[in-house]
């Protein structure tokens, strides 16, 4: 098993205007308790997530109307490092046969020491071509689908429209491009925009 998952912590970098990562024990074995209890404080879209797709449409189904079997499943894993977009061209060698979800490596590190402020995003042109071929989740080290600045979201918008999954801020740097079995399991949040997700790599 690989873990594709960057590790949560009080000082991991968040989108601006979300709370920031707060872990507390209250209860401690320390002060006469008998077990220890934590806390946990932060945004949805904390390190490696899943997005709803009610996140960027507000129609969207949610988190928990999501089918399990689109976060679990054969993938491959795309050396896309130095690309500034994501797009078709980087699939026409690779062999999509019995593949339904496809991760993008594009060079981000798997510990930011502070949020980035630009990735690889996106193309429009990427998602129905990602559909037409069978594919129900792309992932990326990236921590989203467009530019931080972006307000019309296109990435988001055609990944909607063509019915394609979205996993960001993965762990990959590391990883060996090729084919793996994919195990993504989100918090099952009733109702939520997205969760956090603990993911690996078979």
């Amino acid at each position: 098993m690989i873990d594709v998952t960057r590790r949560i912590s009080n000082t991991s970098p968040v989108w601006i205007g979300t709370d920031p990562v707060e872990y507390t024990t209250p209860v401690r074995i320390a002060d006469g308790a008998v077990v220890n209890v934590g806390t946990i404080t932060m945004g949805t879209h904390t390190g490696t997530h899943v997005d709803a797709p009610w996140h960027y449409i507000d129609h969207g189904i949610k988190l928990h109307e999501v089918p399990l079997e689109t976060w679990v499943g054969q993938c491959v894993v795309v050396d896309a490092i130095g690309a500034t977009t994501l797009e078709p061209s980087l699939l026409e060698q690779i062999d999509l046969t019995g593949v339904t979800k496809v991760l993008f490596k594009t060079g981000q590190p798997n510990d930011w020491q502070s949020f980035p402020l630009e990735w690889a995003v996106v193309d429009p042109s990427l998602p129905p071509y990602l559909a037409a071929q069978g594919i129900s989740l792309i992932g990326t080290d990236a921590p989203s689908a467009d530019t931080l600045t972006s307000k019309d979201l296109p990435g988001h918008a055609a990944l909607a429209a063509s019915g394609v999954c979205i996993l960001e801020s993965l762990a990959l740097d590391g990883v060996t491009a090729g084919r793996y079995r994919l195990v993504c399991l989100p918090l099952n949040l009733e109702a939520a925009d997205g969760a956090p997700a603990r993911c690996i790599l078979e």
